[in-house]
This record gives structure tokens, C-alpha cells and sequence, in this order.
């Protein structure tokens, strides 16, 4: 099987790379965006609806793929699951960039612009662990991370782009009504048309015991199975860390722009785009030339995620700020390639994507939770200035250290020994 999944290789990673590069374009406008908190705080959001925007995100993912895991169970094929949920959630963004163009009443945009993203973080829930699954089936175990490596980099490779775009948009026109319309409406068309890119891929099927049971029992025995691997619960604890960096990339540019005499433009693209260039420097490093192995990629993100929280806390300024971009880029990319692969390899699992829609509920209490009580906390300790950002950053550091410990524990299998 190996074998014949290694001689679509190349072709099914330029069609997954294809859809990430298109992806890839409209990710900086509403995933980890820093343009997201310039836009929001225009239009007088607090700290803790910004901290909101990560939560929406956090629980669409952890709720929404029971549903999609569980229909999809017994199918060999799910490309055209795949491609059909993509379609839909690219459209979500179609629909609101152009409502925004006739949507003038500043009372009405916020509730439309959460009514919007709460129904693109369902449909990216729906997406996530069918795709996931998809990912590590069209790869053979050997090929995995290689092929992931490269639709990443495709990824980030557009992402600095359009990061560098929104800069020169935001610098020209200074966020306007019709400018933040045109951003989000262009993010959604190229999504859209980049999905038809998996249609060039080659799915071989992998048939697994059929599962006629119903979804409670379904869910029961999935979930019973995966909490008793403990091994793969320990690597999810120990995974907590990318969600501490999500949260810092949803704060630390109004930290910037507020208290550090940086532009809004420089904050929405130029540190997106560090992030980005961080990326796709993780994605040659520790993907295309294989430096490390999976454990030492693992811990390696713990180790750069504290290094950023310390310099934001000891050294803020322009220079500190660009630095953690490129950490924080660096850590996300690094997690994101060995994630998938590693789920199905602790799973032991050939159709893992029971294991890829339950692990983010086993997260989602902090997952959601940590960016609204980060919000919540900037709110209530507003009359501290910076240092209300400085405690949060040390108490994310606190926790970094604490998921670093946890994750030491964790074993992983590589070249037929444990690590």
C-alpha cells in the first residue's frame, strides 16, 4: 500500500499544496490575524469580544467535528467530503466580505462580523477532521511529514504575500469601511477557487471495520478508547502550548500599536508576515531537510514559545516584536507538521478521524477558554497599561512550563525504537 501511495506522491502534493497556497492567501484576514484586532478594535470591540474571535474559533473546531467524524466513518473515500466542506466554508467569507459592502450601520457590522464567524468556525469544524484524515491517508507513513512539509510551505509562502498586501491596503487607505469589505470578500474567492485543487489528488482506498453503531455509542466507545491510550492523551496536554501562542497572536498587536508607538499597518502585515516567514522557515527546516526527530520537534516549540513570552515581557519594542513573530511563526508551523501525523501513529489507527474530531474536545476548555480569560483580565486591569500584558504574558510562560513537563513524558515511535 505504501508503495502505491508513494507513486501519487508528487501529485498529491502539488494538489494539496495548490489548495494551501490559495488558503494560504485568505488565512492572515481571519486565522490568527492581527488584522482581525485592528479591524475589531475600530469598531470599538474590547479586549474580551477580541478574545472572543480565538473562542469562536477554538469551540467550532472541538464541537463540530463529532458530527462530520461520525458520518464519514465508514467511508473509503472522502475527497469529495473534503472538497464540498471547503467549498461551504469559503463561501461563508464570499457572503460577509460582499454584505459588507452594503452593510454601512457601524451598530449592525460586530454582530454580523460574529454571526459570520461563528458559521465559518463551524464549517472549518465540520472541515477539520475529515481533511486531517485525508492528509495522512494519501501519504505513506515514511512520506507524511515530507508531504506535509510542502503544502505548509505553500501556505506560508502565501500568507507572507497577502500578510504584505494588507499592509500596503491598511497603509493606503487607513482600514476604511470599503477597503476591510474588499479584504474579506477577496479572502473568500480565493479560498474558493483554490479548493478545486483537490480534485487533482489520488485517493487510495483504506477500508477499516465498518461501524454500524449509532452516534452516542459511537462517540462513547471512541472517546473511551482514546482517553485510555495515555500515551496520546499526554501528547495533547503537552500540545496545550499552541494554543497559548494563538492567544498571544490575538493580543500582542494592539500591545504594540497601543502602548509601543507602532502602526496599525506594520502591526496588520508586517508582523503577520514575520509570522509567516518563521513558517515557512520551520517548514524547510524541520520538514524539507528533516532536522530532528518528531520528540525533538515536539519539545523544540515549548522551548521557542517560553523565548517569546520572555522577550515580550523583559524587551518590548519594534525589534522584540518582529523577533516574536518569527518564534511564533516557527512554533505554529513546527506543531502543524508533526500534528496529524502523530495522532495517527499514537492512534494506531487506519481511519484516525474519530481520534482527530475528539482531541480538540478533549482541549477545548482551554483551547476557548484561555483567550477570553486573557481578554477579560486586560479589561478588568485596563489602569495598568502594558503591565496588564506583561502579567498575562507571565502567566502564559507559567503554563508553558508546566505543558513542557507534561510533554517531556510523552513517547513517540520512530525508526522502529521509542523516544
Amino acid at each position: 500500500m505504501s508503495v502505491s501511495k508513494d507513486q501519487y506522491f508528487t501529485r498529491n502534493a502539488t494538489g494539496i499544496a495548490m489548495v494551501e497556497f490559495c488558503w494560504g492567501l485568505g488565512f492572515p484576514v481571519v486565522m490568527e490575524s492581527t488584522f482581525l484586532q485592528i479591524f475589531l478594535k475600530n469598531l470599538g470591540a474590547s479586549d474580551t469580544l477580541i478574545g472572543l474571535v480565538p473562542g469562536i474559533l477554538m469551540a467550532g473546531i472541538s464541537v463540530c467535528p463529532l458530527a462530520s467524524a461520525y458520518l464519514t466513518r465508514n467511508m473509503v473515500r472522502t475527497r469529495g467530503v473534503v472538497l464540498s466542506l471547503h467549498l461551504i466554508t469559503a463561501m461563508v467569507l464570499v457572503l460577509f466580505g460582499a454584505g459588507l459592502f452594503f452593510l454601512t450601520d457601524p451598530a449592525w457590522i460586530l454582530p454580523a462580523f460574529f454571526a459570520a464567524y461563528v458559521l465559518f468556525s463551524m464549517a472549518i469544524g465540520f472541515s477539520f477532521p475529515v481533511w486531517l484524515n485525508f492528509l495522512v491517508k494519501i501519504f505513506s507513513p515514511e512520506k507524511n511529514v515530507k508531504g506535509l512539509a510542502y503544502m505548509y510551505l505553500a501556505q506560508n509562502v502565501a500568507k507572507i504575500l497577502a500578510s504584505l498586501t494588507i499592509l500596503k491596503v491598511v497603509a493606503d487607505h487607513q482600514l476604511s469601511h470599503t477597503s476591510s469589505a474588499a479584504i474579506f470578500l477577496g479572502a473568500g474567492l480565493v479560498c474558493l477557487m483554490g479548493s478545486f485543487g483537490f480534485l487533482i489528488t489520488r485517493e487510495i482506498p483504506e477500508p477499516d471495520a465498518r461501524q454500524e453503531k449509532g452516534f452516542l455509542r459511537h462517540l462513547k466507545q471512541s472517546a473511551g478508547d482514546l482517553l485510555r491510550n495515555r500515551n496520546l492523551v499526554r501528547y495533547l496536554l503537552g500540545d496545550l502550548d499552541t494554543y497559548v501562542v494563538i492567544t498571544v497572536i490575538g493580543f500582542y498587536a494592539n500591545y504594540a500599536v497601543t502602548f509601543f508607538q507602532v502602526s496599525p499597518a506594520v502591526a496588520a502585515g508586517l508582523f503577520v508576515s514575520l509570522i509567516y516567514t518563521g513558517s515557512v522557515t520551520a517548514n524547510l527546516v524541520m520538514g524539507t531537510w528533516g532536522l530532528g526527530t518528531i520528540r525533538q520537534k515536539y519539545l523544540a516549540t515549548k522551548a521557542l514559545c517560553a523565548l517569546l513570552l520572555i522577550l515580550l515581557i523583559v524587551a518590548p519594542g519594534l525589534p522584540t516584536f518582529l523577533v516574536a513573530s518569527l518564534l511564533m511563526g516557527f512554533c505554529r508551523a513546527t506543531r502543524n507538521m508533526i500534528y496529524s501525523p502523530t495522532i495517527k501513529q499514537l492512534s494506531g489507527r487506519n481511519n484516525a478521524t474519530a481520534y482527530f474530531a475528539l482531541a480538540p474536545l478533549l482541549t477545548m476548555f482551554f483551547s476557548s477558554g484561555y483567550p477570553l480569560f486573557f481578554g477579560r483580565v486586560l479589561d478588568q486591569m485596563g489602569h495598568r497599561g502594558a503591565g496588564a500584558y506583561q502579567i498575562m504574558f507571565g502567566v502564559s510562560l507559567v503554563l508553558v512550563v508546566i505543558i513542557a513537563a507534561i510533554a517531556w513524558k510523552t513517547q513517540f515511535r520512530e525508526n522502529g525504537a521509542d523516544y
